[in-house]
């Protein structure tokens, strides 16, 4: 799935961002800067809705982005079914990318006509992750300083994950836009914003996956297959696909480098370590990466790992789940139990270099778009999506 980390919240209904103070008024009629089509989730668990949008004009560190297109994430259905917050109606979608159309008058970052990438870790270089040198962990990412509206009635509009891309346009802030390759197909850049640059900065920036190392990953919807390939791109072999489909396990070899595949639908636990354990003469392997998040997935992840290796969580959990782990044996198996938030990417640095592996043909980015819709399938997507049929569905503007 995608990913929403703990230092993302949508903010309380009377608050404007904090960014762009000069700019808090709420948006009025008169400095409407465009009437778009967007997708709005209004109640909890109810199909969303095709409306009219007005987007403001924008602050003065922000900028206004032609959607061309926007990844269907799971992280959006979790919006619409009240899995983030009840902070509706929500402006859905945030895999995207676009042009840059408008500017404020203080923007520096980016310039009209720009060919960007969207994304929800803004770094912001004055909080306390920052100011100690983790700016992947910023906790005051930058958001637009004005509200989008429902046009029917001035509602105003919770984006998703503070983007709300599926819309003909949407208003950020300008570090929202990571500026790539305008080369590379929107619908396939417009992935590193969220799910796969989840899962491919999991294996490599989390779990440093290193140049012959082993690796698991358990789980391979779009999350998952982006580590597969991360961890090819970083050299890393025994590379071990876990999954219960056929299907997918065939693809991860196949096309985004897994060395071999299991099938753990009719595997208990002590089994399928031991299939792993066979792969890696005996010991188990370096790093496993959850990219499921159910406790069963994690306690697999901490047993099919080498003494001292690395476990990854980044599916995402809902809040009522436990975990119960022997306290003996998380002593004893040493090691690192990491959670991984957006892949701890930093988008500047991630984003351009893996859309230049992707057209260098090193990152296979393209093939994770398996279906390419219009903005009034968002719905439709989401079952398409949840069936496990595709690694993404792609709204194409």
């Amino acid at each position: 799935m995608g990913q929403h980390s703990p230092n993302t919240r949508s903010r309380p209904k009377e608050e404007q961002t904090v960014n762009n103070p000069t700019d808090a008024a709420a948006t009025t009629k008169t400095d409407t800067y465009a009437t778009v089509r967007g997708v709005v989730s209004k109640n909890k668990g109810e199909p969303v809705e095709l409306v009219d949008v007005n987007i403001p004009a924008p602050g003065s560190n922000d900028v206004i982005v032609r959607i061309q297109a926007c990844g269907v994430c799971h992280t959006d259905l979790a919006y619409r079914d009240g899995g983030i917050t009840d902070d509706y109606p929500f402006l859905l979608g945030h895999e995207a990318a676009g042009i840059v159309e408008k500017t404020g008058d203080r923007v520096t970052h980016v310039a009209e006509g720009d060919y960007v990438v969207l994304n929800w870790r803004a770094v912001c270089g004055e909080c306390r992750a920052c100011l100690k040198g983790d700016p992947k962990y910023c906790f005051n990412t930058h958001n637009a300083s004005r509200s989008m509206t429902l046009a029917a009635d001035g509602t105003r509009l919770e984006p998703a994950l503070g983007i709300g891309a599926f819309a003909e346009k949407t208003l950020v802030h300008e570090k929202q836009c990571t500026k790539v390759n305008p080369d590379a197909d929107p619908a396939a850049a417009g992935l590193l914003g969220c799910g796969i640059m989840a899962g491919l900065g999991a294996a490599v920036n989390t779990g440093e996956i290193k140049r012959g190392e082993s690796i698991a990953v358990i789980g391979v919807g779009g999350v998952g297959m982006a580590a597969v390939a991360g961890a090819r791109l970083a050299g890393a072999t025994p590379i071990i696909a876990i999954d219960r489909s056929d299907e997918k396990l065939a693809r991860a070899k196949s096309e985004f480098g897994a060395t071999h595949t299991i099938n753990s639908a009719d595997l208990s636990d002590a089994e399928l370590t031991e299939k792993v354990q066979a792969l890696t003469d005996g010991f188990g392997v370096d790093v496993v990466v959850d990219a499921v998040g159910l406790p069963e997935t994690y306690k697999q992840a901490f047993y099919l790992r080498d003494l001292a290796g690395r476990v990854v969580l980044v599916g995402v959990p809902t809040p009522e789940m436990k975990l119960e782990l022997p306290l003996l044996d998380v002593f004893g198996r040493g090691g690192s139990l990491k959670s991984s938030w957006y892949g701890d990417c930093l988008p500047e640095r991630d984003f351009p270099m893996y859309v230049d592996l992707h057209l260098e043909g090193r990152f296979p980015l393209g093939k994770f778009v398996d279906e390419r819709v219009g903005l009034d399938a968002v719905e439709q997507a989401f079952e398409t999506m949840k069936s496990g049929r595709v690694l993404r569905s792609v709204v194409e503007l």
